[in-house]
């Protein structure tokens, strides 16, 4: 009377890029696209039924041991450090089990330390730690031995505005002077912004994107926000403009500028009041990644 129906879902298919020393990459798309299952296999944690994955003349799952001293992960969501013991200790174990000899422990321990502003954090159990704290413990955990490529998924997840700051800003100085290729994949645009110039974005699945944030700004929307604040009775708009949010003394406008340009806009919303401020703005990156998952209907 009953029967069960199954359908196969592909978590990748027909995933192909390369990554050159040094790069620093955005992996994007929503819940579930493929984002971690590409990560994982890149670590050598998953194997794929089918396919070819070449990282450093070595595939991942086969070389896992040699593989894995040369790369290093941060999972936002997973810790490697142990939560009952101080940080320091989980750093020790970790320099026995990756083997890391003690003058390049000692010399990346005290870089790390000065560069993420751990000092008293060493001597804290994990369990103690804020996530801002504990976030910046586990990128230098990973860190350590040194590795050639960093993958960091989701590492800025639940952290502080001061806290993403801090990170986005030693990766960018650990790629700068150590030459380190980074894959960060985020659904925190601003993250993608402050620290890559190449984003991949993946669906279903598929890579449907791979190229520059400006490549990106090209094929989105030319639309621009105007946010004007005003005294008295409220600007009349005109073509080309639309309202997107209205409050006392403040309007927010978007503008097609192949309609009507910015100065003329501008021009237009003087004459019609009292203007105290204007900001002009292009679309945001979250705006034209939506545009995307839209088009590639995501």
């Amino acid at each position: 009377m009953f029967s069960r129906e199954y359908e196969l879902v592909h978590a990748l298919n027909d995933v192909s890029f390369t990554i050159n020393d040094g790069e620093m990459v955005g992996y994007i798309g929503p819940n579930g696209a493929g984002k971690s299952t590409t990560i994982k296999i890149m670590c050598g944690i998953l194997t794929p039924d089918s396919g070819v994955c070449n990282i450093n003349g070595r595939i991942p799952w086969r070389e896992r041991i040699a593989h894995v001293r040369e790369i290093g992960v941060v999972f936002g969501q997973r810790s490697q450090l142990w939560w009952d013991v101080p940080i320091i200790d989980s750093f020790e174990l970790i320099r026995d089990i990756y083997k890391i000899d003690q003058r390049t422990y000692k010399s990346n321990l005290e870089e790390l330390t000065m560069l993420l502003d751990l000092g008293e954090l060493l001597k804290t159990p994990a369990r103690s730690l804020s996530l801002g704290q504990r976030m910046r413990c586990e990128i230098a955990a990973s860190l350590l031995h040194s590795p050639k490529i960093l993958f960091l998924d989701e590492p800025t997840i639940g952290l502080d505005a001061v806290s993403k700051i801090a990170v986005r800003r030693f990766v960018k100085k650990l790629n700068a002077e150590r030459g380190t290729t980074v894959i960060l994949t985020t659904h925190d645009m601003q993250d993608i912004e402050a620290l890559t110039e190449r984003i991949l974005l993946i669906g279903k699945g598929r890579i449907l994107f791979d190229g520059s944030l400006n490549e990106l700004k090209k094929r989105s929307s030319r639309r621009k926000t105007i946010v004007v604040e005003y005294n008295g009775a409220a600007p009349k708009i005109s073509e080309g403009m639309a309202l997107k949010e209205v409050r006392d003394g403040r309007l927010i406008i978007t503008l097609d500028p192949e309609v009507l340009s910015v100065s003329d806009a501008i021009a237009h919303l003087a004459e019609e009041a009292d203007l105290t401020d204007v900001s002009v703005s292009g679309i945001t990156a979250e705006e034209m990644v939506a545009e995307l998952y839209k088009e590639y209907q995501i």
